[in-house]
């Protein structure tokens, strides 16, 4: 808890909010719903209050755990990352020539028969605007 949260004033929070160890889906959508008023709240009133918010990091904490266990997310090859880019724009092969310098690498790195280069991975990641760890 940062310095500048009044005690009571979490504490009342935190009885009305009752936060615990979430151990299904419906103790999911209760904390959810709970991060969307805050959220919500935040956005209206132009921020939270320092208590809100260290209530807010810490819904944010129990969902993320939860979630992690239960949902965890594959890890994607660099080759996935660029497919689910490509698909979710609507970029076209022809689209990444700038980046790869001819069509024939391009088709080769989009169909997984080549590595994505450190310099294309940093290339790519501008392209999409979009961290370059994902395509390494």
């Amino acid at each position: 808890m940062t310095a500048n949260v009044d005690k009571t004033k979490y504490g009342m929070l935190l009885n009305r909010t009752l936060p615990t160890a979430i151990s299904n889906d419906e103790d999911l959508d209760l904390m959810t719903e709970q991060i969307d008023r805050l959220m919500s709240k935040g956005i209206r009133s132009g921020g939270l209050s320092p208590e809100e918010e260290t209530l807010l990091e810490l819904l944010s904490v129990l969902v993320e755990a939860y979630e992690d266990e239960h949902y965890p997310i594959p890890e994607a090859t660099p080759h996935q990352m660029l497919r689910f880019f490509m698909d979710d724009r609507g970029v076209k092969q022809a689209d990444l020539l700038p980046v790869f310098g001819s069509s024939g690498i391009a088709s080769e790195v989009v169909n997984g028969k080549r590595s994505i280069s450190k310099t294309q991975a940093k290339k790519l990641a501008e392209f999409f605007n979009v961290s370059v760890e994902l395509f390494i």
